[in-house]
């Protein structure tokens, strides 16, 4: 039995040490370049997320206007519209999926993990009692995107605001 697992155990180890020397990679060139290092000053978002909407964006200046990256992403609610009926649906999934993966992973980061209280998170707290978690995180990562797009054409760090207003 020992003859089967050993060959699997060193295959794993082999794998888990070369996932270790990416990801010191992908943080090293997240801190390398100055875009990645403002938008990871923002909460949730880590080196990752950073890269992952870096790439996608690529220029920040094709976007006339921060709120329209939700859309880019499939992050707004699907609309069906036919006479008299209009519904608005779950999210669109348009775009790349993998920005909407990492907005979403950051936006549950915020909600779960981080506890430095900000606007963006008293913000979805309140939409979380009021719709439920999924929601209030995918609405999350939707405004996560605006801001990061902002912090990126505004080249600003992202502010908290007042402990006292969250």
């Amino acid at each position: 039995m020992v003859q089967i697992f050993e060959p699997l155990l060193m295959a794993r180890e082999a794998l888990r040490e070369q996932l270790i020397i990416l990801d010191k990679r992908v943080r090293d060139a997240a801190r390398a370049d100055r875009v990645c290092r403002r938008l990871m000053s923002a909460p949730g978002v880590g080196a990752i997320v950073a890269m992952t909407f870096r790439a996608a964006v690529d220029q920040p200046d094709r976007f006339r206007s921060s709120k329209q990256v939700g859309a880019c992403f499939g992050l707004t609610p699907r609309k069906y519209q036919s006479g008299e009926t209009d519904r608005s649906g779950s999210i669109s999934r348009a775009g790349d999926a993998s920005v909407r993966v990492a907005l979403f992973e950051a936006a549950h980061v915020i909600m779960t993990r981080v506890a430095a209280w900000s606007k963006l998170k008293a913000w979805a707290m309140n939409v979380a009692k009021r719709r439920g978690a999924k929601r209030a995180k995918v609405a999350l990562a939707r405004k996560l995107g605006v801001v990061l797009h902002r912090m990126w054409v505004d080249e600003s760090e992202f502010r908290f605001g007042n402990p006292a207003q969250a």
